[in-house]
C-alpha cells in the first residue's frame, strides 16, 4: 500500500466515524434525491457602503434608492425560488454568483424563509472592484463540508475579477463530492474584445479539475458556472473540452455538458439578450456521476432550467416573456435577476 493509499484509508475510516456522530446524517435508505441548483442571483448587495468596493450603486441614498425592504424583498424572493425549485425536498447544494458578502449570506439562510432549513455556507471574498462573489449553500445532513479551497487569478494577466471556488465534502453514500464554482468575466466591451479574460480563467478551472480528476480514485465533480458564454464558444468547447452525456462512450474522467442536447432547442436559455435566449449558465459533470451503476448519478433529463411564472415577465420589445430582473436600468421592477437558475436531480444510492 502507497503512502497516498494508506493516508486515504486513515482519512476514510476517521470520516465515517464523523458521519455516524451525526444521526440524521447515517441513517439509512436505499434511495435518495440528491438536488443541485445553481444561480446568478443579479446584484445582491446590503445596503451598507463598503469602502473598499464599488458598492455605491446600491446604497439607500443612490439614484437606485437600494433600501433595507427591497433587500429583504429581493432575500425572500430568492428563498422562496428554491423552496419551489425543491418542492418536497430543497436543494442539497446550491451555488450563488453576484453576492456581496457575509451580510448578505447570513440573512439568506439565517432570517429568510430558509431559516429552518439549517443551510450553511462558504464563499470567496475576490477582488472583484464591485464586491461581487460566489457562494456555496449545503444542507450537513446531506453534505458533510472537509475542504474549501479559493483560486485567484493572477492579478497580472487581467483586471481584478471573481474566483474559482472548490468544495470538498463527503455525502451519504460515503463517497467525495468535489463541486467547483465559477463566474467568468462579463461580456461588456463585447464578446470577442473580452474573450482572452474567460479563456484565462477557464484555463486555470481546468488545470485545477484535471488535477482533482487525476487524483481521486473515484471523481465525483461537478462544475457550475456562469461563463459568460454559450455552449458553442471556446471556453467550453476548446478549454472545459465538454462532451455529450448521450454519447455511447463515457470517459469517468471527461466533462459532460448536460444540457448538451437541450440548448439546442429555440428559446432556450437563463438569459436573454435582445430576443435571443441564451445560456450562459453551465452545469458539467464529470462521466461517472452519469453512470447509473455510481452512488450518485444524474441523466440530461434531470437537467432544468427553471422558469416558474414569477420568475419572468412580458418582453415587450420582441415577444415572449424574459427574466424578471430587479431593476431594468434605473427603474425598480421588484424582480430578482436577469438569469433563471438551472438545477439538477441527482439519484443517490446508499
Amino acid at each position: 500500500m502507497t503512502p497516498y493509499s494508506f493516508r486515504q484509508t486513515i482519512q476514510r475510516t476517521l470520516l465515517i466515524i464523523l458521519v455516524f456522530a451525526y444521526p440524521n446524517f447515517s441513517k439509512a435508505q436505499e434511495k435518495t434525491l440528491f438536488q443541485v441548483m445553481w444561480w446568478n442571483v443579479e446584484n445582491l448587495f446590503d445596503c451598507k457602503h463598503d469602502s473598499l468596493k464599488n458598492d455605491y450603486d446600491f446604497l439607500p441614498q443612490s439614484i437606485r434608492h437600494w433600501t433595507y425592504h427591497r433587500f429583504t424583498k429581493k432575500l425572500n424572493q430568492i428563498a422562496q425560488t428554491i423552496v419551489a425549485i425543491g418542492k418536497w425536498n430543497t436543494p442539497a447544494i446550491i451555488g450563488l454568483c453576484e453576492v456581496e458578502n457575509d451580510i448578505v449570506l447570513t440573512h439568506l439562510t439565517q432570517y429568510s424563509s430558509l431559516k429552518n432549513l439549517h443551510y450553511r455556507y462558504v464563499m470567496t471574498h475576490s477582488e472583484d472592484k464591485r464586491g461581487i462573489n460566489i457562494a456555496l449553500l449545503y444542507q450537513r445532513d446531506q453534505f458533510k463540508l472537509l475542504q474549501t479551497q479559493f483560486i485567484r487569478i493572477p492579478p497580472h494577466k487581467l483586471r481584478p475579477t471573481r474566483d474559482i471556488l472548490h468544495v470538498s465534502g463527503l455525502i451519504l453514500s460515503l463517497d467525495t463530492l468535489d463541486i467547483f464554482l465559477c463566474h467568468l468575466p462579463s461580456r461588456a466591451g463585447g464578446g470577442k474584445e473580452t474573450e482572452k479574460y474567460r479563456l484565462e480563467v477557464a484555463n486555470q478551472l481546468k488545470q485545477v479539475v484535471d488535477s482533482v480528476l487525476q487524483r481521486r480514485e473515484h471523481p465525483n465533480v461537478i462544475i457550475m458556472g456562469d461563463f459568460n458564454d454559450d455552449i458553442k464558444n471556446k471556453t467550453l468547447t476548446e478549454v472545459m473540452q465538454i462532451k455529450n452525456p448521450t454519447s455511447a462512450s463515457i470517459h469517468n474522467t471527461d466533462l459532460y455538458h448536460l444540457y448538451y442536447e437541450k440548448a439546442k432547442q429555440r428559446n432556450y436559455g437563463s438569459y436573454k439578450y435582445k430576443g435571443i435566449w441564451q445560456l450562459l449558465d453551465h452545469i458539467l459533470v464529470s462521466g461517472l456521476l452519469i453512470d447509473p451503476t455510481n452512488a450518485l448519478h444524474t441523466h440530461p433529463n434531470s437537467a432544468h432550467v427553471a422558469r416558474f411564472p414569477f420568475l419572468l415577465e412580458k418582453d415587450k420589445k420582441y415577444g415572449g416573456v424574459q427574466p424578471l430582473r430587479t431593476y431594468k436600468g434605473m427603474k425598480y421592477q421588484e424582480g430578482i435577476s436577469d438569469h433563471l437558475p438551472l438545477y439538477v436531480d441527482f439519484e443517490l444510492n446508499w
